[in-house]
């Protein structure tokens, strides 16, 4: 066997740096330099032709196109499939004609949708016209629908430009910010859903903490978690909050309702004064909502970050302070 030192020193002189495997490299840029050359074919139809619709559902019919569209706008296809799946949701009467819903959506069961995978999209891509018209429609005036606008968030609602479709250079830099920049827009504490609560419980000269319980760090540390909100301290609290915000759906999901049931169980009896409630909410609970039903069973009591729900929380914590 080698020694510490000999196998030190094999990472630290044979180091790549940087894995990569040429072959796929190369694979790759053919798909980069593809969606490059399929965007300059679509610019130089637009200068001798116009900006039109038509450009774009012929777009979408080429391999990887849909792709170059996104490309294009700085749309994720994760985001994409997010807003197809309100789509299929709600029941917005001009949304639904803007994309027209009825030709290519028939709403069988609403209590059992799931996200559609990329492999579905496409091919209904292919094989659907409305469909297709529908995607070019959001692109071009999905950010006037007032539905939409309601709905998602600015930062993503500005991808849906009509101005990015027609190669504006302020609009490309716009998408290139946009993209360099979404990480950091989604990491900021200001844009977290819990800062909401922090605001709300402050405005309302109300004290909190969060982290760890004492009684659960005794009696069962390899149970606990940490609690997002403790109302109004750790010594004495009234109000345990926990916070869960997806956007997206996972296989996790499922351990994370049997974690908050146990994480109820432990509260009752070492808290049994407390009320322990979640802030459960965004499409990724929605399309699971076999995990939901699992997930709300673990709180005394539910609340989202609808406006309508956030006053109704106020009230909550007011009334129960005051008993």
């Amino acid at each position: 066997m080698k020694s510490v030192n000999e196998k030190y020193s094999t990472v630290i002189q044979k180091n790549t740096f940087y894995f990569s495997d040429h072959e796929f490299e190369h694979s790759y840029e053919g798909y980069i330099n593809s969606l490059k050359e399929t965007l300059l074919i679509i610019k130089n139809q637009i200068e001798i032709k116009g900006l039109k619709k038509e450009l774009f559902e012929e777009l979408l019919e080429k391999e990887n196109g849909l792709r170059a569209l996104l490309a294009l706008t700085g749309f994720s296809n994760e985001y994409l499939k997010r807003v197809i799946t309100i789509i299929r949701i709600m029941n917005d009467k001009e949304l639904n004609e803007l994309v027209y819903k009825k030709e290519w959506y028939i709403n069988t069961d609403q209590d059992d949708i799931e996200e559609w995978s990329d492999k579905t999209i496409i091919k209904l891509i292919k094989t659907n016209e409305f469909f297709r018209k529908g995607l070019v429609n959001l692109f071009f005036e999905g950010a006037s629908v007032p539905f939409l606008v309601k709905t998602i968030p600015l930062f993503e609602l500005k991808k849906l430009s009509i101005l990015k479709l027609r190669f504006e250079m302020s609009e490309l830099i716009d998408t290139i910010i946009r993209y360099k920049e979404k990480g950091s827009y989604s990491g900021r504490k200001e844009n977290n859903p819990e800062t909401v609560v922090s605001k709300l419980l402050k405005r309302l000269n109300v004290t909190f903490e969060t982290g760890d319980l004492g009684e659960l760090i005794k009696n069962a540390a390899d149970k606990k978690r940490t609690m997002d909100f403790i109302i109004p301290n750790k010594k004495e609290p009234r109000i345990i909050a926990e916070s869960s915000f997806l956007a997206t759906t996972s296989s996790g999901q499922g351990d994370k309702s049997k974690t908050e049931i146990a994480i109820d169980i432990l509260l009752k009896k070492h808290y049994p004064d407390a009320c322990f409630i979640g802030f459960v909410d965004e499409i990724g609970w929605y399309v699971r909502k076999h995990d939901l039903r699992r997930m709300v069973n673990a709180y005394e009591d539910v609340f989202t970050f609808h406006q309508d729900e956030l006053s109704r929380f106020e009230q909550f914590v007011q009334d129960t302070l005051r008993k």
